[in-house]
């Protein structure tokens, strides 16, 4: 039965991988969407969004911990990165010194961290599959 435990887990850990994975697609699909937004409801520009992840851990029998998946801990503002400002007297959002405030929002890093999560996902479906046929063998194996 331990053997059956630790493949649900390794399945379990790549099904949190994939739905964090998913959450930082979204939040980079949503950073790329609202790039041009030079006026939110809250008043400024759009603010590029980040996902922060963390550890999902479970007690071991030794005492100590054992890592059983990922999660998202957070999705934030990116505060660290300041807003593009552009001088544009004529756009309707600019100030008084005639700069407007673009969102702090890359497309360039925005496209590789795209990348980079739509990698981790697929990693994450190839391991998931891999239990599967894992899963498949096993059961053919006992009838």
């Amino acid at each position: 039965m331990d053997g059956v435990n630790k493949l649900f887990g390794g399945m379990r850990i790549a099904a949190t991988g994939m739905s964090a994975e998913r959450v930082r697609i979204d939040t980079v699909a949503r950073n790329i969407a609202n790039a041009s937004v030079t006026k939110t409801p809250e008043g400024g520009p759009y603010r590029r969004q980040v996902v922060e992840f963390e550890p999902l851990l479970a007690q071991a029998q030794n005492g100590g911990s054992v890592n059983v998946g990922v999660r998202v801990r957070a999705v934030r503002e990116d505060m660290q990165t300041p807003f593009n400002r552009v001088n544009d007297p004529t756009h309707a959002d600019a100030g008084k010194d005639g700069h407007v405030s673009y969102p702090n929002v890359n497309a360039t890093r925005e496209m590789a961290d795209l990348i980079t999560a739509m990698r981790a996902y697929e990693a994450n479906v190839s391991a998931q599959d891999g239990f599967v046929r894992m899963a498949e063998r096993a059961l053919r194996l006992l009838q």
